[in-house]
């Protein structure tokens, strides 16, 4: 009897013992520099896990982004990262390198790229554009990824056909375009920083976008592009919805992150979308929209896959 009740008055003192040692595990999180949508969504995904798991311990690493990201994480120096869609793309069908062993835990948003202007400028396509100074973002960079991919679409050279700018900081690109040290800004993201700030200067912003034409002719040369839209309203004097193509940006997990980590932060989002207090910075950060927006199931870190099954989200 004596020798169950010492069993029994141990529990607590075992619980507690194993927390700790999970909370010493810290989860070394890859962000990015300030600017950019990824800053914006780094601080949401990490305010959503305090609250629904403080149990578990992240370390954000400020990073410049996408191109620190995806090499930290395969040199294990990050557990987890934020990166753009075009480079995951590259990574996951070994475009000029070997194929990576990096999955996905979850898609964090729709990436739709396109350009803006000064509302008084007098650029309205992309053909105006051509000569003119653009400001691509950090060289490198996702976003400019990106625009490599949408410009060699329609046969157009970013450093050739434009007078081609990259300033170190993302924070510039728009004051450089309000002052008229450039002509354009090109962005992606829904409410991407450099374009609220530009559309909310003193002159306001004119947002460039592909023909329905181009469209077509960009998709047909990169499929894993998508067709997507920008909703009317989304920044001050866009009237109307706005088409153009872009990408998933995914969370990505370094190869040999447990699978019990994978498993639990699927579990802690799935618990926030499914209690509908997915904040406005991780609303797209959905089941549906990971396994949409997918490469392939088998680049699902093996913990999510898992998880997913449990639920019966995914066959």
């Amino acid at each position: 009897m004596m020798r169950r009740r010492s069993l029994l008055g141990a529990l607590p003192l075992v619980a507690l013992a194993t927390r700790a040692r999970a909370a010493e595990k810290t989860l070394r999180f890859g962000t990015a520099s300030e600017g950019g949508s990824f800053m914006v969504y780094a601080i949401g995904f990490m305010d959503a896990m305090r609250a629904v798991d403080p149990i578990l311990e992240i370390r954000a690493v400020p990073t410049k982004g996408t191109s620190e990201n995806a090499p930290k994480l395969e040199a294990g120096e990050i557990d987890i990262g934020m990166v753009s869609g075009e480079v995951a793309h590259e990574l996951f069908e070994g475009v000029g390198r070997e194929k990576t062993k990096l999955k996905i835990v979850v898609a964090m948003y729709a990436a739709p790229g396109m350009f803006a202007v000064r509302a008084d400028s007098r650029f309205r396509s992309i053909t105006d554009l051509k000569g003119a100074r653009v400001v691509w973002n950090e060289k490198g960079s996702g976003i400019a990824t990106q625009a490599s991919y949408l410009m060699s679409g329609l046969g157009l050279d970013m450093d050739r056909d434009f007078e081609a700018l990259y300033p170190e900081s993302r924070m510039d690109g728009a004051k450089m375009v309000i002052d008229g040290r450039a002509a354009a800004l090109w962005g992606a993201g829904l409410r991407w920083p450099g374009f609220i700030e530009l559309a909310n200067g003193y002159v306001g912003a004119r947002f460039v976008v592909p023909s329905a034409g181009e469209i077509k002719t960009v998709l047909a040369k990169h499929p894993f592009l998508r067709e997507m839209s920008v909703p009317a309203g989304l920044y001050r004097g866009q009237a109307n919805a706005l088409k153009t193509v872009g990408t998933w940006s995914y969370l990505l997990a370094r190869d040999g992150l447990d699978d019990d980590i994978g498993y639990r932060l699927a579990n802690d989002l799935y618990r926030i979308e499914k209690a509908g207090t997915l904040s406005r910075l991780l609303v797209e950060s959905t089941v549906q929209n990971t396994l949409a927006s997918l490469p392939g199931t088998d680049m699902l870190q093996p913990g999510v896959m898992r998880f997913y099954k449990e639920k019966g989200l995914l066959q």
